[in-house]
């Protein structure tokens, strides 16, 4: 049998977002670890696996260890992660330590909040005549010492920033785009708590923090959250 950890997706947050072969990986694994908070316990409740484990706290070689210990015992190990592992879900490191065991990595994708954001938002994010390109990105912070955004802005492209909802009034002075440019805050997409708090960039700080969102929620930027759509030209698709 070959010595293997599953890398899986957990999605946005609504239980039923996860894909349906990461859901059956999930039921078999005899060994769960999951990101904490960020994964709904809703989905950790259908796992099957006779040990869960939360890293929150753990850190790497803990986690690595933890992993490396099941898998000797022969046991079918799944680390999930919230939202699509690809993005800010910090797995390159994990995947480099356990190589270095002889362990092999399998990953499975998953819908990220980024996605989620947009259907709950209810538009693309990219439209034609509007935004041809989307800009991932976050702001500088304990973990990153410097940030591009500024610079990212001046393509006039939509913006979608994570790891930022404590910082939103830095992040906004930094935009090179027009203060009257629309933009939203999405607390917990999918979540059944979620919220959507909708502006431009001007205001869109002030209005998160009356709101209360402080933390887990992602700003997006751009002409496609205008309700106009100005400038939006029909799909060739419906031509």
């Amino acid at each position: 049998m070959q010595r293997k950890v599953w890398f899986v997706g957990a999605g946005p947050g609504d239980p039923d977002l996860i894909t349906i072969k990461g859901l059956s990986l999930l039921k078999k694994a005899d060994v769960l670890i999951y990101a904490g908070s960020l994964v709904n316990p809703v989905l950790i409740a259908r796992s099957e696996a006779r040990i869960k484990l939360d890293s929150w706290g753990m850190d790497l070689e803990e986690l690595v260890l933890a992993m490396e210990s099941a898998v000797n015992a022969g046991k079918m190990v799944v680390r999930l992660h919230s939202g699509d592992p690809s993005l800010y879900g910090a797995i390159v490191e994990q995947i480099d330590e356990l190589e270095k065991r002889g362990i092999a990595v399998d990953i499975v994708p998953g819908v990220s909040s980024l996605f989620a954001a947009a259907a709950a938002l209810g538009t693309q994010l990219t439209l034609r005549g509007v935004s041809e390109s989307l800009i991932v990105t976050r702001p500088a912070g304990k973990t990153l010492d410097h940030d591009q955004i500024r610079e990212l802005s001046g393509h006039g492209a939509t913006m979608v920033i994570f790891l930022g909802a404590e910082k939103l009034g830095e992040i906004t002075k930094k935009l090179l785009c027009p203060p009257d440019t629309p933009a939203a805050v999405i607390y917990h997409a999918s979540w059944p708590d979620q919220k959507i708090v909708r502006g431009t960039v001007g205001d869109i700080a002030k209005k998160a923090t009356d709101n209360g969102i402080e933390r887990t929620a992602l700003l997006v930027v751009g002409g496609v959250l205008d309700p106009q759509k100005r400038g939006h030209t029909r799909s060739y698709l419906y031509s």
